[in-house]
């Protein structure tokens, strides 16, 4: 049975209040960014990836919402890459001292991400939201973010760097689309993904997975296959929906920083 009424995902139409978190939002991360870059461990910028950063943002019903940001590290200095556990107690420590000075708590180490408290609004929308901080490096193999595997004792946890498919060209991917006026049929086919996954009781896809899996969708539908079709060439179409649900790729040799 389908999920009907208000528990189905919708675009937030309220500019003001997008406009007002994301403000507020954004200024918590760049002063951490400047908090970090003030030190001599690693050398970072901040990124709003995902649904937030293109004018996506879903709400179910009246339920939460949430930012996702990336920290990334432009340069390891002091620390290294293979010190998962220290850079990610770093960074920890320093957004917390950033959230507390703008009166919120402390932030959740969670295993791909540092979350943040519920909030909202004392006055206009009320939805609550949080921001989560994922911590990541680009390479040549993609987007890679810093895991934190919990085993229920801190002595045998793990922390690796896991590469993020799909990331590689995958800004290209993007301007390509816009530049053939498809941004609406993105914007289309990202809320019925969402809303597919939702009717499904399928929470192994958040939403920056299906934002990434519904642009390499469209960008293969309307630009690719059509040129390889001109070119003579067969299509290669991939069903998306049958792709691994584990969208994570272990880089081996990371572990147990």
């Amino acid at each position: 049975m389908g999920i009907k009424g208000d528990n189905m995902y919708h675009y937030i139409e309220d500019k003001h209040f997008l406009k007002q978190m994301r403000r507020d939002c954004s200024d918590i991360v760049n002063q951490l960014v400047q908090s970090i870059n003030n030190d001599d461990m690693l050398s970072v910028e901040m990124e709003l990836v995902g649904s937030g950063a293109r004018n996506l943002i879903t709400q179910n019903g009246d339920q939460p919402i949430d930012l996702d940001y990336n920290l990334c590290i432009e340069d390891f200095s002091e620390l290294q890459i293979g010190d998962g556990r220290k850079i990610k107690d770093y960074v920890k420590e320093r957004f917390d001292a950033v959230l507390v000075r703008n009166g919120w708590g402390i932030s959740e180490d969670s295993t791909s991400a540092l979350s943040t408290e519920w909030r909202h609004y004392k006055t206009g929308n009320r939805t609550e939201f949080k921001m989560d901080l994922g911590i990541v490096r680009k390479s040549h193999f993609g987007v890679q973010r810093l895991i934190h595997l919990k085993t229920g004792f801190v002595q045998k946890d793990e922390w690796y760097w896991n590469t993020v498919r799909g990331t590689i060209g995958f800004a290209e991917k993007v301007q390509a689309i816009k530049d053939h006026a498809l941004w609406q049929v993105v914007r289309d086919r990202y809320l019925e993904k969402k809303n597919m996954y939702l009717t499904r009781n399928d929470n192994n896809h958040p939403s920056f997975i299906v934002y990434l899996e519904t642009v390499h969708e469209i960008y293969h539908a309307y630009i690719e296959a059509p040129r390889r079709q001109n070119s003579g060439l067969t299509t290669g179409w991939v069903d998306v929906n049958k792709m691994p649900q584990r969208q994570y790729l272990q880089i081996p040799g990371w572990v147990k920083a």
